[in-house]
């Protein structure tokens, strides 16, 4: 349950890192706003899967699902670069998760 819980605030990480794109440095109110509500619910999540997950695999699980979602949308919204390397050096960050959940003490 816990590993769902930090699938979701990984999630809600990749809105708050996006959200920060249309926040135009805490300028506009509406994304402003959007952002923060994002970033509070991303770390409650963690927060929460802590109290069984080990903090290193956590947070390197969260992060790593941020920067991932961060990467693919980036491409897709802001037309960031879609080169190789970078789309292999994303798949290898996934492969570092899921390697993560793998050796988990807590599956």
């Amino acid at each position: 349950m816990n590993w769902l819980i930090l699938l979701i605030a990984g999630l809600f990480e990749i809105a708050w890192a996006i959200g920060l794109k249309y926040t135009n440095g805490f300028t506009k109110l509406i994304p402003s706003i959007f952002t923060v509500a994002n970033m509070v619910i991303s770390m409650g999540l963690l927060a929460f899967s802590l109290k069984t997950l080990p903090v290193g695999t956590a947070y390197a699980v969260w992060t790593g699902i941020g920067a991932v979602g961060t990467a693919i949308l980036g491409i897709i919204l802001f037309d960031e670069s879609k080169e190789v390397l970078r789309i292999g050096f994303i798949f290898l960050i996934v492969v570092g998760i899921i390697g993560l959940k793998i050796v988990s003490t807590e599956n």
